[in-house]
C-alpha cells in the first residue's frame, strides 16, 4: 500500500450551498474499503471487506487487525465495520461486525495490545450472533456508539428481493432492524431498560427501530445526537430516515409495506399513519441504485458545508448534500460527480469527512471545499 498526495475529481459549484468540492487523497492501494472511523485521536481506522482493519495517518498505512480466517467474503458479505468504545483510551475495547463462515452476522469484541497500533487477535469475545439463513445479501453492516453510550447495530432484512419472510416488520426477529445493546456489563451484552420493546411479548428486546431493508450506513450527528439512517431500496427509491435525538425508539420505517414514500407490499393502502417516512429519497435515474449514508458535517475546515448532510450513491458515484429548510423539510443538491463506487463515509476526531472507493485498489479521500473566497466589498463613503 502507499500514500498519495492529491487526487482531484470533477467539481460542481452550488449556488445555494456555495461549495465546490474536491476529494483529496489520503491513502491508496486499499483492498475494498467499506468503513472509516477513528478512536479519538489523529489515526483513521479503515475496514477492508476481506477481513482486515488498517490504520491510516501521517506515518502511512499499517495493519491493526486481521481476521480473514473468520470472515466470509465478498458480494455484500465480509468484515463490514468497526466501532471503538467511548472509553477506548481506558479499556482498549473495540467491536467488529462481520459475516462469519456460515454466512451469519457476528458481532465480536477485541482489545488493543500493548502496542497501540496492533490489536490483540487472541482477545476475541463473541458479543452477538444473528442467524442469516438462505441468502447472502442484505447483511446490514454498521456499528456506531450513540451519545447514550449504547452500541447501535444495523441489520438487513435477510436478503432475496421483497423480504419474502417479512422480517423487517416482524418483531420476533432481529433482521431488518436497528438494534441497541449495552456492552458495559459482565455479560456479553445487556438490554437497556429503556429499549422500546422490553417486556413486549414475542418481541426481541434488542430492537430499537424496525421496518428497514438494508441500512448499510447510519450515523449520529455529533452536535445534536440525531440519528441518520440510509436504507437501500428495492428497485424504485433510495431513502434516508432521520430519528431525532429526543426519540424513545420504536419507529417503523416502513419496509416492506413501503419503499420510501411509495407502497410496496401491499401495493395500496399500505400506511395507516403509523409509519415514519424518509426525509430524503431519490429514484433510480442516472445510474443510481444504492444509497450510501454519510454524516451531517460538523467540522471546521469547510465552513460552507456546516449543517449539510452528505450522502452518496454507490453505483453512480454522485455525492449529494441535504440542508434543512425553515419548515423542517430537507432539500438535496448534487455536490460532486465522481467515477467511484462510494462504499462509505467517515469522520475523523475533529469532524472532518472522508469517503472511500470500493475497489481492489481503493482510495481513501478527505472531502475538501475549494471554493475561492468571495471578493471583499469596499465601503462607499458619502
Amino acid at each position: 500500500m502507499r500514500t498519495a498526495t492529491l487526487l482531484l475529481l470533477c467539481t460542481l459549484s452550488l449556488s445555494s450551498m456555495q461549495a465546490q468540492l474536491t476529494l483529496q487523497s489520503v491513502a491508496t492501494g486499499l483492498d475494498r474499503p467499506v468503513g472509516i472511523t477513528h478512536a479519538g485521536d489523529a489515526r483513521l481506522f479503515v475496514t477492508l471487506q476481506r477481513g482486515r482493519i488498517v490504520i491510516v495517518d501521517a506515518a502511512g498505512v499499517r495493519e491493526f487487525l486481521d481476521i480473514r480466517t473468520r470472515v466470509r467474503c465478498c458480494g455484500e458479505e465480509g468484515l463490514l465495520s468497526v466501532a471503538f468504545h467511548p472509553r477506548y483510551a481506558e479499556n482498549g475495547f473495540f467491536f467488529v461486525y462481520y459475516t462469519d463462515l456460515n454466512g451469519d452476522i457476528a458481532i465480536d469484541r477485541f482489545r488493543v495490545s500493548a502496542d497501540p497500533d496492533r490489536a490483540d487477535g487472541a482477545s476475541r469475545t463473541m458479543v452477538l450472533h444473528i442467524p442469516h439463513p438462505v441468502n447472502n445479501n442484505h447483511n446490514g453492516g454498521q456499528l456506531q456508539f450513540g451519545p447514550d453510550g449504547y452500541l447501535y447495530i444495523g441489520t438487513g432484512d435477510g436478503g432475496a428481493g421483497g423480504d419474502p419472510p417479512n422480517n423487517a416488520q416482524r418483531l420476533e426477529t432481529r433482521l431488518g432492524k436497528i438494534l441497541r445493546i449495552d456492552v458495559d456489563g459482565d455479560e456479553a451484552y445487556a438490554i437497556p431498560v429503556t429499549n422500546p420493546f422490553v417486556g413486549v411479548p414475542g418481541a426481541r428486546p434488542e430492537i430499537w427501530a424496525y421496518g428497514l431493508r438494508n441500512p448499510w450506513r447510519f450515523s449520529f450527528d455529533r452536535a445534536t445526537g440525531d440519528l441518520w439512517i440510509a436504507d437501500v431500496g428495492q428497485d424504485r427509491l433510495e431513502e434516508v430516515n432521520l430519528q431525532p435525538s429526543t426519540s424513545m425508539g420504536g419507529e417503523n420505517y416502513g419496509w416492506r409495506r413501503m419503499e420510501g414514500s411509495m407502497c410496496f407490499n401491499p401495493s395500496t393502502n399500505c400506511n395507516d399513519g403509523s409509519l415514519t417516512l424518509p426525509v430524503i429519497e431519490y429514484g433510480r435515474s442516472g445510474g443510481a441504485c444504492s444509497v450510501t449514508g454519510g454524516y451531517r458535517y460538523r467540522g471546521t475546515m469547510n465552513p460552507r458545508l456546516r449543517g449539510v448532510y452528505l450522502y452518496a450513491d454507490y453505483c453512480n458515484g454522485v455525492i449529494s448534500g441535504a440542508r434543512e429548510n425553515a419548515g423542517g423539510s430537507w432539500s438535496s443538491e448534487l455536490l460532486l460527480d465522481t467515477p467511484w463506487l462510494i462504499s462509505t463515509f467517515g469522520e475523523d476526531a475533529n469532524g472532518e469527512l472522508y469517503v472511500a472507493d470500493h475497489a481492489d485498489d481503493g482510495t481513501l479521500a478527505r472531502i475538501v471545499d475549494t471554493t475561492p473566497p468571495a471578493p471583499r466589498r469596499r465601503a462607499v463613503g458619502r
